[in-house]
């Protein structure tokens, strides 16, 4: 007596052998926990000045590596000025916006130029 069982479908035997997650976002908050938070640093009145002197410098379409905090972390973007917003304070790096309180570092040819001139 042989049964004869209908084909499963392709997608139902895929789940077979997909990895069970029995914790779901428990790898997420073991790596948020990982993290190390950095407190953000304060700049003196020489670097605000230093920093200023360079947004005022950077035009559309530079490319620049900006150095920002965000969310415990100091983190590093280069690419393409796409947008300068002074009034909302913004510098904006392709697609991530950068508040100017939170620059901690501009790096780029364009201001080496300057500096040498």
């Amino acid at each position: 007596m042989s049964k004869i069982r209908q084909k499963m479908e392709r997608s139902s035997r895929a789940k077979q052998f997909m990895p069970f997650d029995a914790l779901k976002g428990f790898r997420e908050a073991l790596a948020e926990k990982e993290r190390i938070v950095v407190p953000k640093r304060e700049l003196s009145e020489e670097q605000k000045m230093e920093l200023d002197y360079k947004l005022k410098q950077i035009h559309k379409m530079d490319v620049i590596t900006v150095e920002y905090f965000q969310k415990g972390e100091y983190v590093r973007v280069t690419g393409v000025v796409s947008r300068i917003d002074e009034t909302s304070r913004v510098l904006k790096i392709v697609n991530t916006g950068v508040p100017f309180d939170d620059i901690s570092d501009l790096q780029g040819e364009v201001f080496i130029e300057q500096e040498g001139a």
